[in-house]
């Protein structure tokens, strides 16, 4: 099923030649994501799928439990093409509604239990969602309660649809499913079933302003492009993924569930990132793959216990960066990774050089990925050996944001390569090209793999009444490898605000947590470049400074406290 069934406004489709090019490659699969868990069941019915503490789905389960759903979403009434919001932690109820809404041709929109009023009130806004997913029992807070403000407070919200827990006079996604007769489910499905060329998802830009790009992403496309990666790493038919991290995100889709789906390998899950029960996990399954994306590495370096377990089973650990100092930690091959949700994944299999595997983020899995680096400020290829804006165009490239003009007219060389604002050193390496991130051009931070945008935090920090002034820059951290600290011109005769009450001030105002500033640094003038404009790197450079000096101190005084 090639075509595109479920057009949506606002979506920029990849042109009619381009397709059919990607299709006879192979760059792109053939099918939909429904369909592909349809041949995964088909063919190794018991196997299992996705396994828990609580439990697992084999994958005749999770076919007919998703087919189930499916219909009973579609008769609750929503329809294919309707955007759905997620508040979902890392279970296998999520699994469930995230490939229920695949095979109903509804698509969800990656978002956060974390997130708040002014992320969850922009991304309704943004993608005209209808559907709201949440989980009851995550943690303390009361999504039910949450999200029923936030539907009050939206013109399109209608179904809200609750798993673990009471959903009152809303939809039970359990009861959906009971209810649900499999022969009447896969009649209905019948009927609607998405094409390969339909939405499958709303993934988010880590960009830099407080309203995130949406970025869609496609069945054929996704597929594809998970598949090449997959084959780029090596990734065989007995492998067990582990996975701690939320499934909305782009890395838990393309290195973890598209492969489950489509492959038939299987993945164990986690609720949360605990370094001590991930290693049993890993013993007790026979996990062979391992990602890090954000701080699980860094716990991992420091945990110190780790010759009790048993890692044999692992064939390969991929993680953003400092790949030499983990391998060296577990005895496993390790290897860093790069990824963007607009489009481009770089990696090296286990049988890789260390050089490889240690001191780039690999090459592209997909032969045709075209990568350039040019000059940030002009489209010039820069010098062989140079420092470059890693720019890119292919299979898996978005061909533009959602209902995004401004963004697009921006994001794009005039001839089509997008630019990442990421910077790279290119290194050939047995004939093939590898890319080493050497930094980003963009102007935020990444706080374990989350993307915090400096000017939304910015412009909500301003808002204080004791500021006059804030810049958020990324501070170093050996755990979460960015936070941010937040330079600030107090009002005069006024106090900046401490760290605690600054995060109960902008979560008060719907900033998530995890974005709030994790130190305040106070300041009488920003640093400016010669031309006169804002200094950021200087700031930077001054908090890193700071810390260095802090950890040195600290130092000393524990060697004099010793003596």
């Amino acid at each position: 099923m090639n075509e595109l069934r479920y057009p949506i406004e606002g979506v920029i489709y990849h042109d009619e030649a381009q397709a059919r090019r990607y299709q006879d490659s192979g760059a792109w699969a053939r099918t939909s994501v429904g369909d592909a868990l349809r041949a995964t069941a088909r063919r190794q019915p018991e196997a299992p799928a996705f396994i828990t503490d609580e439990g697992s789905l084999s994958f005749r389960e999770l076919d007919e439990q998703t087919d189930r759903l499916a219909a009973a979403l579609l008769d609750a009434g929503l329809a294919p093409a309707d955007r759905a919001i997620f508040q979902m932690g890392t279970t296998l109820e999520t699994v469930l509604a995230l490939v229920a809404c695949y095979k109903a041709g509804i698509v969800p929109v990656c978002s956060l239990p974390q997130h708040r009023e002014l992320e969850i009130g922009q991304l309704v806004r943004q993608s005209g969602a209808r559907g709201y997913f949440v989980q009851a029992d995550f943690h303390k807070f009361d999504l039910v309660a949450f999200a029923e403000k936030m539907a009050a407070g939206s013109d399109t919200l209608a179904h809200l649809v609750v798993a673990r827990g009471s959903a009152g006079s809303h939809l039970a996604m359990r009861a959906l499913i009971d209810a649900m007769p499999l022969d009447q489910a896969r009649a209905r499905l019948a009927d609607v079933a998405p094409g390969a060329r339909d939405v499958l998802s709303f993934q988010l830009s880590g960009g830099t302003t407080g309203v995130p790009k949406i970025i869609p992403r496609f069945h054929a496309e996704y597929l594809g492009h998970a598949l090449a990666c997959a084959r780029l790493y090596e990734l065989g038919p007995d492998e067990r993924f582990i996975w701690a991290l939320p499934l909305l995100h782009n890395a838990a889709q393309l290195y973890v569930l598209m492969p489950v789906l489509a492959m038939g390998v299987s993945a164990v899950l986690m609720s949360r990132v605990e370094v001590r029960r991930m290693l049993e996990l890993i013993e007790q399954h026979r996990v062979t793959r391992a990602v890090s994306i954000g701080p699980i590495a860094p716990q991992l370096m420091a945990y110190p216990d780790l010759d009790k377990h048993d890692l044999s089973s692992l064939r390969l650990f991929t993680t953003m960066s400092r790949a030499d100092r983990l391998e060296e930690t577990l005895g496993v091959p390790c290897s860093n990774l790069f990824g963007i949700t607009e489009g481009l994944l770089l990696g090296a299999p286990p049988s890789a050089p260390a050089h490889v595997r240690h001191h780039t983020q690999g090459k592209s899995g997909c032969a045709d990925d075209e990568i350039r680096l040019l000059d940030p400020e002009s489209e010039t290829p820069v010098p062989e050996g140079a420092m470059g804006e890693l720019c890119f165009r292919g299979p898996s490239t978005l061909p533009g944001f959602f209902d995004a003009p401004e963004a697009n007219a921006k994001a794009y060389t005039s001839d089509g390569f997008y630019r990442t604002g990421d910077m790279m050193t290119a290194h050939v390496v047995d004939g093939a090209v590898h890319y080493t991130f050497e930094g980003r051009l963009r102007d935020n931070v990444n706080r374990g793999g989350e993307k915090i945008g400096c000017e939304e935090v910015e412009g909500l920090v301003t808002a204080h009444p004791a500021v006059v002034e804030a810049r958020l820059v990324a501070m170093p951290d050996p755990v979460y490898g960015e936070k941010g600290c937040i330079y600030i011109i107090p009002k005069p005769g006024c106090a900046a605000p401490q760290v605690r009450e600054l995060a109960d001030f902008l979560v008060a105002q719907g900033l998530a947590k995890y974005k709030c500033p994790e130190r305040v640094e106070v300041i009488d003038a920003f640093p400016v470049t010669k031309v006169g404009k804002l200094d950021k790197p200087a700031l930077k450079k001054m908090i890193a400074d700071k810390l260095a000096r802090e950890a040195q101190e600290a130092g000393q005084g524990a060697q004099r406290g010793a003596a």
